[in-house]
């Protein structure tokens, strides 16, 4: 069976996670990988073993082996809801899936930042999944000073982008749907 994954990728608040909800309903056999869960996860049963410094390791452990396991012992659908704002790290995750066979999606969120402000003012968002932020605007000023990039189409089989018009999310959705109906 032909599988496809869906990498979604924007900032903090841009609307990652909600999509990627919206689009399993629409979806037939998928699973949402969400790193946000594995970091309240860690948080919650091992935050001794959480590295002091620089990158949460641990936490990517955690989605690799997850996602290893879809990968390799299930037949689903894979939608990826973080970041992956950087094109290197992008670039690492899709060449992964490519050699599995997978069809890959990228979904950009390219949603303004005094927008992003707006949602974390008003968010209700745990704050449980945080290391090394106190706030999301701690995490959004952090996301704005990196080396993000928007996604290319050369970068994945597909490129869809959100922006703030309200069309977007269910004509994206529509899409892939379609995509994997030609499978």
């Amino acid at each position: 069976m032909n599988r496809i994954v869906v990498v979604a990728v924007g900032k903090t608040h841009s609307g990652k996670t909600t999509f990627a909800e919206r689009l399993e309903l629409k979806l037939k056999n998928v699973v949402i990988i969400d790193q946000d869960n594995h970091a309240l996860f860690i948080n919650a049963y091992y935050k001794s073993l959480r590295p002091k410094e620089g990158p949460n390791t641990l936490k990517y452990a955690v989605t690799q082996t997850i996602v290893d396991y879809a990968v390799n012992q299930t037949d689903c659908h894979l939608v990826l809801c973080n970041s992956n704002l950087t094109r290197n790290g992008r670039m690492d995750l899709l060449d992964y899936f490519r050699r599995k066979g997978f069809i890959t999606i990228l979904v950009y969120f390219d949603i303004p930042d005094n927008v992003l402000h707006l949602r974390i003012k008003e968010s209700q968002r745990s704050k449980d999944i945080f290391r090394s932020a106190s706030t999301f605007e701690d995490v959004l000023v952090r996301q704005q000073k990196s080396e993000a990039s928007a996604p290319k189409n050369s970068e994945a089989d597909h490129l869809f982008v959100v922006s703030c018009n309200e069309e977007d999310v269910p004509m994206v959705i529509k899409k892939i749907t379609e995509i994997t109906e030609l499978m």
